[in-house]
């Protein structure tokens, strides 16, 4: 069966401010130094399936820029441009029906946009598995095994039990504290939810009408007119309306044909600037450094510029980033809280540092 790779594309990573803004987000930054997001998890993708097999699904906002920087990669009639933000069901079920029109039916691998991968072998490797299971009508999350107690990541548990790679999750569980972590940890019958999933177009679909029948109501009347020359005004009529709900809550907590693989790939979802040492080395003294940086007696610290020297003097445990109309001075334990800084700009109206 046809594989594809679905990689969604529209969020605003506002964890990354002042650095990732709404036109230019996460995914479109070069954090790593290599290369942007969205084209690294491309080129990761491809191990498994053709270029011309990738779709991304974006905002209308982000999508010309999607175009120029994807160039080469991805088909311009295969960047879906979301005309607003209906969390990731809406996202996952308009790509299944684009494959569906398109091609009768296929393997979907589905992919978030700013993912850090560094095992790239172990990832190809559990993805063909993956695949496989998916095939033979299965909802398939790609897990990843704990290397630690982590309390930033929502758990899967399956059933450890259960013969073959591929394992029957029994529940979903949101971000736990120290102690629960762990305890999941210890127990071997934990994964990481890693927000990767594999599965037919034909059996999401028919989970959606299942489960999320409001939901998939819309996206038949977005489907019909695919390929028309009402397409365009369907969706953008339509899509704003949505019911809002992520694949997590809609389907995959709700469905009885889920199963986990789960590897060790290296994997972080770079979510706030505190993991940025996952994509830099520290210096002798804890630093992450990117860009232009002259320390004294600094510890613990990342900082980021675009442009300007950074100077920093008997301080340690800080987050400093600079770019051309902000600068971020911020706790590296309050990392998660930089997007407050964006929920206060856009309460003040402050739309040009969005």
């Amino acid at each position: 069966m046809r594989t594809f790779g679905v990689i969604m594309a529209g969020g605003g990573g506002t964890r990354f401010w002042p650095l990732s803004r709404q036109a230019e987000p996460k995914q479109l930054l070069n954090l790593s130094g290599k290369d942007l997001m969205i084209n690294e998890t491309i080129d990761r993708v491809a191990t498994v399936c053709d270029k011309s097999d990738i779709f991304i699904v974006t905002n209308v906002t982000q999508a010309s820029k999607m175009e120029v920087v994807t160039d080469g990669r991805v088909k311009n009639d295969h960047i879906l441009r979301e005309p607003a933000a209906r969390n990731t069901a809406a996202c996952i079920g308009y790509a299944a029906f684009e494959i569906i029109k398109k091609y009768g039916d296929g393997v979907m691998c589905i992919f978030p946009s700013d993912h850090y991968i560094q095992k790239q072998e172990a990832f190809t490797q559990t993805l063909k598995e993956a695949i496989e299971v998916a095939e033979g009508g299965s909802l398939v999350t790609m897990g990843i095994t704990p290397t630690y107690p982590c309390t930033g990541y929502g758990y899967i548990r399956f059933d450890k039990s259960e013969e073959g790679i591929a394992k029957k999750v029994i529940e979903f569980k949101e971000k736990p504290d120290l102690a629960t972590a762990e305890k999941y940890v210890a127990s071997g019958e934990y994964a990481w939810n890693s927000g990767m999933f594999v599965w037919k177009a034909s059996v999401i679909l028919e989970q959606f009408r299942k489960f999320l029948p409001e939901v998939y109501a819309c996206l038949v009347k977005i489907g019909d007119a695919m390929g028309t020359d009402s397409e365009m005004e369907a969706i953008n009529e339509i899509y704003p309306v949505i019911p809002s709900i992520s694949i997590d809550y809609g389907i995959m907590e709700k469905s009885d044909i889920v199963k986990v693989i789960s590897a060790d790939m290296g994997w972080s979802d770079v979510g706030s600037w505190d993991n940025l040492g996952v994509l830099h080395d520290t210096d002798a003294n804890g630093n992450i450094v990117a860009g232009n940086h002259l320390a004294i007696d600094t510890k613990d610290c990342i900082t980021y510029s675009k442009k300007r020297l950074i100077t920093t003097i008997g301080v340690d445990n800080l987050i400093i980033v600079e770019t051309e109309d902000a600068i971020l001075v911020c706790d590296k334990n309050r990392a998660q809280d930089v997007k407050l800084i964006v929920d206060q700009l856009k309460k003040e109206g402050r739309d040009e540092l969005l």
